[in-house]
């Protein structure tokens, strides 16, 4: 059918642009952020295209809603504008008539985008997550060059230490400066190696001495010892937390119903569910009158967007904070949203107005009365 083919086209190639643009602006973005990151050591060097491709992943629900939501408003915006629709309208089609050839087109984007939101999203996080604890796990002696002194991940100690093992886990002749508040301390020994308490790495050294001075008095303390353990980086404590709640599957969610696992349930499920209902809003919202200009109604597009996109994140926070509870919050939020979208529509289908509305309404209440 004609009507539903050529909607269908002007769709694929306004929703085709508008995600190379997107993806690209947000490529660039997350290559400078992730650049950044591996500047401070967050990231590895060498890894530094995976991430961006693992976090562009993680992000692509977000492009593909509003790549739709851009395509559907500026498609139909720019059919009024060229009088397009006043065609359609003459041969019998009104605006609800749209929303067939609209979602006919949506459908395999809609369910693409609540897979990537489901399951993609936290497997993206699982391998970002896993790439940069694998790197900051390094403990500090494989931070180091045989042979060159060396600042630690943290940069409050400097090393020297020969490695000779083969799993970097061991090193002979250490050399650890460090200082820590008022108090400068130099360790050397024969050997180190690297153990793992508590979720915490320490340094086991053996055969050595530590010179311990006060930088405020000047006095200094030198103490030998056979086996003495040096905590390397206090923050590296593995505890579950919000962050990590991300990298958790749908169904592990749903198996362990906490608060933050429930909140980052229904920010998943909020991606898919607003990728619809900003379809009804957009159909709604793209109606432009051709004298006045179509500026008002991006304007008023983009602020639904943010808006909406806004919301699910606070009902993120809220869940979290146990403020309410994701039922309650999922159907509140979602069901308004379809519910004023359907009735924009409408209104927009009718050609209802408060100009329209109000001398009807005057009328109903003199015969009323009469």
């Amino acid at each position: 059918m004609l009507f539903h083919s050529s909607i269908r086209k002007d769709l694929a190639r306004s929703f085709g642009a508008t995600v190379v643009v997107l993806a690209t602006i947000v490529m660039t973005i997350i290559l400078i952020r992730t650049l950044g990151q591996a500047t401070r050591g967050s990231v590895n060097p060498s890894e530094v295209m995976w991430v961006m491709g693992l976090t562009v992943l993680g992000h692509l629900t977000t492009i593909l809603t509003l790549s739709l939501f851009i395509a559907v408003v500026s498609t139909l915006s720019r059919m009024y504008a060229d009088s397009e629709m006043v065609i359609w309208f003459s041969s019998g089609k009104g605006l609800a008539n749209f929303s067939k050839p609209l979602f006919q087109f949506a459908w395999p984007i809609l369910a693409v985008i609540a897979l990537l939101a489901l399951f993609v999203w936290p497997w993206s996080n699982k391998q970002i997550q896993d790439l940069r604890e694998r790197y900051e796990r390094r403990n500090d002696i494989e931070r180091v060059a045989p042979g060159q002194f060396q600042e630690s991940s943290g940069g409050k100690r400097v090393f020297f230490i020969d490695k000779d093992t083969p799993n970097n886990q061991t090193g002979r002749n250490v050399f650890v400066s460090s200082v820590d508040g008022q108090y400068e301390s130099i360790t050397t020994a024969q050997q180190g190696r690297i153990e793992i308490k508590d979720g915490e790495r320490f340094l086991n050294l053996q055969q050595g001495q530590q010179m311990l001075k006060n930088l405020n008095t000047g006095e200094i303390r030198i103490t030998e010892f056979k086996d003495y353990q040096l905590l390397i980086d206090p923050s590296s404590k593995y505890a579950m937390s919000e962050m990590q709640s991300r990298t958790l599957s749908s169904i592990d969610l749903l198996k362990n119903p906490t608060a933050i696992n429930l909140a980052e349930l229904s920010w998943r499920l909020g991606l898919a569910l607003a990728a619809f209902n900003l379809l009804l809003i957009g159909l709604a919202v793209a109606s432009v009158n051709p004298r006045v200009g179509k500026s008002y109604n991006l304007a008023l597009a983009l602020f639904c967007f943010v808006g909406y996109y806004n919301m699910v994140n606070v009902g993120q926070n809220w869940i979290a904070a146990g403020k309410i509870t994701m039922p309650v919050y999922t159907l509140s939020l979602h069901g308004v949203a379809f519910a004023f979208g359907l009735l924009w529509l409408m209104i927009r289908h009718l050609n209802l107005s408060w100009r329209n509305l109000l001398p009807l309404a005057i009328t109903h209440n003199k015969a009323a009365n009469a």
